[in-house]
């Protein structure tokens, strides 16, 4: 078994497709809790993406480049495989609603079991709760703006 950091590392898993406000509340606060967070880029052909993997790493590198405390990268492993590869103790999740939660809890349960990674989950604030990436995802299919639901400076595409 790969020895877990003695440095506060937090792997945040996701599509990231795209990377949004709400996905950058959730790293900002960890960073207040850890010392790094990875965002772990999934992969997933089941899932139909509008960015591809290489894009969604390409814009979360260019706009996390002068934050040392984030790396980005993509896996097609379990999460908490992925964790121990990256030295990680830690499992980052936001959740929005009840039904996120039930559904972390049970992931968060199976994975410390498996592996003794815990899971810090992060509750989305109030005024982001409507903020997803399918939601995003839709307006950019039909032409409209997204300014509003992703950071500022984040280059899409």
């Amino acid at each position: 078994m790969t020895p877990i950091s003695s440095k506060r590392i937090a792997v945040f898993p996701g599509t990231f497709d795209p990377f949004t406000i709400g996905h950058l509340s959730i790293v900002n606060r960890g960073l207040e809790l850890l010392d790094e967070v990875v965002i772990a880029i999934g992969i997933n052909d089941a899932k139909r993406t509008y960015f591809t993997v290489e894009q969604r790493l390409d814009m979360l590198r260019k706009f996390f480049h002068d934050n040392p405390r984030v790396r980005v990268l993509a896996y097609d492993c379990l999460t908490i495989d992925l964790a121990k590869q990256c030295h990680a103790g830690f499992i980052l999740r936001g959740i929005r609603s009840i039904n996120d939660f039930e559904y972390e809890k049970t992931i968060a349960d199976v994975n410390r079991k498996l592996s003794g990674v815990e899971t810090i989950i992060l509750f989305t604030e109030p005024e982001l709760t409507h903020v997803s990436s399918t939601i995003v995802r839709e307006l950019l299919r039909f032409g409209h703006s997204v300014d509003e639901f992703v950071p500022k400076g984040l280059k899409l595409g």
